[in-house]
């Protein structure tokens, strides 16, 4: 007479299950639908001044662009920035910046045309800076795609075979 012996040990299924809510929800992730593209017009900074603002010297944007200037986003060697007022407490001297080789040349304008620039910019910059809808559109998609990598990296690393060394003997 045999004797039986007992089934093999069944694997858990607890791996299985977690993939597949994993792959369902990152499925789902793609799924939803993506932002609305920005519009050509941004959004105001800030509510317009109740009183006319006394028009600052040219030399004060000067001196702070070569201080600040880094950080600005340039097009066709064009940008917008928005100067801190005190008093009005807001963002509320405008200008567009033109760069003709080392010089820059500022012009008033009465409000900021572009999308504010939101990221890269240190905390309590005196500028606020802007960029173009298409270098908007640009540093989004770099962003989705950094982070779509950033989540199929962690899957490819999850499905990885573990590696155990074998025992000696």
């Amino acid at each position: 007479m045999d004797e039986e012996s007992p089934p093999p040990a069944k694997p858990t299924q607890v791996p299985s299950w977690l993939m597949l809510g994993f792959a369902l929800g990152a499925l789902c992730i793609l799924a939803l639908p993506k932002r609305a593209a920005v519009s050509a017009e941004p959004r105001p900074t800030e509510a317009p001044p109740a009183k006319p603002a006394v028009p600052r010297p040219v030399s004060t944007i000067e001196a702070v662009f070569a201080a600040w200037g880094k950080y600005a986003v340039w097009s066709d060697d064009t940008t917008e920035v928005a100067l801190w007022n005190a008093d009005t407490n807001a963002y509320s001297d405008c200008y567009e910046v033109l760069r003709v080789g080392e010089n820059d040349y500022f012009r008033t304008i009465t409000r900021l045309t572009r999308p504010i620039l939101n990221h890269g910019v240190p905390e309590g910059a005196p500028l606020v800076y802007t960029y173009t809808v298409r270098q908007r559109e640009e540093w989004l998609r770099d962003v989705s795609t950094e982070n779509l990598r950033a989540l199929s990296d962690g899957v490819r690393q999850s499905l990885a075979p573990p590696t155990v060394e074998p025992q000696k003997p």
